[in-house]
């Protein structure tokens, strides 16, 4: 891995270090918290005409056609602002499992308009207890006449109210993997929104579904592939959440360092002071490493290795560093950091909702032990580290 940036990661790492700083500040992202809509208008529009919704959408379908290297440089900074909107959910969770799974004609109708922005699509995944495995698909897809006729409730569906058209996984069989992916109207008669407070004050709801019915024509690829369509799209996106972790660490820990260079105490710096400095120290390595491990996950996609392991490990690692180093910096801040006038509070509060969310420690452990115990392991002695 070469961990020398491009002229072009750089510049590209420029362009959205510039629009977060002047569309993503610290007073957009708290006017968007518990927000009912989360969308702040000059940002979403700057990510449009920059092109950064389009980051993984290829250029012949009018997307910018980059690697998953150049794109983890874009989400370290939109980390490093926590920059809100539906452009995760929609650009990159619903553009990569229609990439992954959907017909030509599909692909054809529904990825420039997500690319640019038209279209905003978000998942409507997870269920009440039902965990991040494809067991925890319950809401059953009822075939009829017309297609399918939907029933139940999905919890945590970020930004439903911004959204056009929801991504919802459901069950169509009773083996484990038997699930599909259906794009369903968010304004069709039977569907209900009710608002859902979190801990990083994000914007997310509880979507309930009531004979709702879905045209067959909405089911994304062949049936029965929804599953293995929406895992592969979460390896993909989990690297990008790795990134912005990354970035949210790093930008919390320069924070800290001023403030620590800044508050004086005993007429000195609080910096000065042993104990706090070597918190410091330590999480600067942290830092480091989940800058590093990440790149490579990303660089192990962009160049097309096997990235079964590297992934959960990137987004573990890196959501982790995000929390410590969160936790970390509250401790230097002292009580005032707890409080809404400072900005690190926001940093707080985001790193662990990251870490709960779109597969959690717990389910990322066992996707590395799986590869590390459970596969047969083709490794020789004479490259031992080979990915």
């Amino acid at each position: 891995m070469d961990l020398k940036f491009t002229d072009e990661q750089n510049m590209l790492r420029d362009t959205a270090r510039n629009l977060c700083r002047d569309c993503s500040t610290p007073e957009v992202v708290r006017k968007m918290e518990n927000d009912p809509i989360g969308v702040p208008t000059e940002l979403w529009r700057q990510m449009q005409d920059t092109g950064l919704l389009g980051v993984l959408l290829p250029e012949d379908l009018g997307g910018l056609g980059l690697n998953m290297l150049d794109c983890a440089v874009i989400y370290e900074e939109f980390g490093r602002t926590l920059a809100p909107g539906p452009y995760f959910s929609s650009s990159v969770m619903s553009l990569s499992a229609i990439k992954h799974g959907a017909t030509d004609a599909q692909k054809q109708e529904w990825l420039p308009q997500l690319g640019s922005g038209e279209l905003i699509v978000v998942p409507a995944w997870h269920e009440a207890d039902g965990g991040f495995g494809p067991e925890g698909v319950q809401l059953r897809a009822e075939p009829c006449a017309d297609g399918y006729r939907l029933s139940g409730v999905k919890r945590h569906v970020f930004y439903a109210a911004a959204a056009h058209k929801l991504l919802v996984l459901v069950r169509t069989g009773d083996a484990a993997e038997s699930v599909d992916l259906l794009l369903v109207d968010a304004k069709a008669p039977g569907i209900k929104l009710e608002q859902q407070k979190s801990m990083a004050s994000d914007t997310q709801y509880r979507v309930t579904f009531d004979q709702v019915l879905v045209p067959a024509t909405q089911r994304i690829g062949a049936a029965g592939s929804g599953w293995q369509t929406w895992n592969a799209a979460m390896y993909d996106g989990i690297i990008l959440l790795a990134a912005y972790a990354a970035g949210g660490a790093a930008r919390a820990l320069e924070m800290t360092v001023q403030y620590s260079k800044d508050r004086v105490q005993f007429d000195k710096p609080i910096g000065a002071f042993q104990a706090l400095a070597h918190y410091m120290a330590d999480a600067s390595a942290v830092v480091d490493g989940a800058q590093v491990m990440v790149y490579e996950a990303a660089w192990a996609h962009s160049e097309g290795r096997d990235i079964k392991r590297l992934a959960p490990m990137a987004k573990l690692f890196a959501c982790k560093a995000f929390r410590d180093v969160t936790a970390m910096a509250e401790q230097v801040h002292g009580g005032i950091g707890f409080t809404l006038d400072y900005d690190i509070q926001l940093f707080y509060r985001r790193a662990k909702q990251l870490q709960m969310n779109w597969w959690d420690g717990r389910y990322l452990e066992n996707l590395v032990a799986a590869d590390v115990l459970d596969r047969n392991d083709q490794r020789t002695v004479a490259d031992p580290f080979s990915v």
